[in-house]
């Protein structure tokens, strides 16, 4: 394995990492732009995605309580979610992976644009179970390609819910999700040796970086982990469409 692969694998762990354990979602957003620069499309992937899954855990544990005291909350994400993970997956075979990454590239810099400089965020403070069920099936949809967390981070900003709240949501989801989204990878042959290799280097990284990023997570209020997550958007908007163009 060459320097400069170990040094873009490392990169895309210590990104990934910090913004799991910062926000519980985002590692492939803004690790796979890394990791594509040195590894095929699926193995990147399935990299990343047992990255995201490892990492989550001691996040998924911290926001435990919450979990159970809003259970029905995370289910109206959760189910329709599981259902539009092999229903992605079967749609990727006929939509164009480049094409469906510049499409979310710009919806996520056009909402971060937005959003993202206004002096006040704002709050959807009804219940929308229909749009709640709407964004969990999107999500596990996008799930198929490690892209989970991307519409329920955006619809989450929305919501004036605490930092915990939010969290309560993201990481289970993003962790489940994927973790279907693995054994996916699994029934088809992607890790192999060379995936193997490349997690070597990436899970202690990247499991290191997520309890730094746990750490600034306890640390900001819960104003500033909204307007962290439409920034997080905007951020990975760019980096997403520079991959592209890269």
């Amino acid at each position: 394995m060459s320097f400069e692969t170990i040094l873009f694998l490392g990169l895309g762990a210590v990104v990934g990492g910090f913004i799991n354990g910062l926000a519980g979602t985002g590692t492939a957003l803004f690790a796979l732009g890394f990791l594509l620069l040195v590894l095929e499309p699926t193995p990147a992937v399935a990299v990343i995605a047992l990255l995201s899954v490892l990492a989550s855990v001691q996040g998924v544990w911290m926001v435990r309580h919450q979990i159970v005291q809003q259970p029905r909350r995370l289910l109206r994400f959760l189910i329709p979610g599981l259902v539009g993970v092999p229903i992605g997956g079967l749609l990727l075979v006929f939509v164009d992976a480049s094409m469906l990454r510049i499409g979310i590239g710009v919806l996520l810099l056009s909402y971060g644009s937005y959003f993202g400089f206004r002096s006040a965020l704002p709050a959807l403070t009804r219940p929308t179970p229909v749009a709640d069920s709407a964004i969990g099936f999107a999500g596990g949809v996008l799930g198929a390609a490690a892209l989970a967390g991307t519409l329920p981070t955006m619809w989450m900003s929305l919501r004036p819910w605490s930092k915990a709240e939010s969290r309560a949501v993201l990481q289970p989801f993003n962790f489940i999700i994927l973790s279907v989204a693995i054994c996916l990878l699994i029934g088809r042959g992607a890790y192999d040796g060379d995936v193997l290799k490349a997690l070597v280097i990436t899970l202690p990284i990247g499991l290191i970086a997520a309890q730094v990023g746990i750490w600034v997570f306890k640390r900001i209020s819960d104003t500033a982990f909204r307007r962290l997550l439409v920034l997080m958007t905007f951020g990975t908007g760019g980096i997403v469409l520079l991959s592209e163009l890269l």
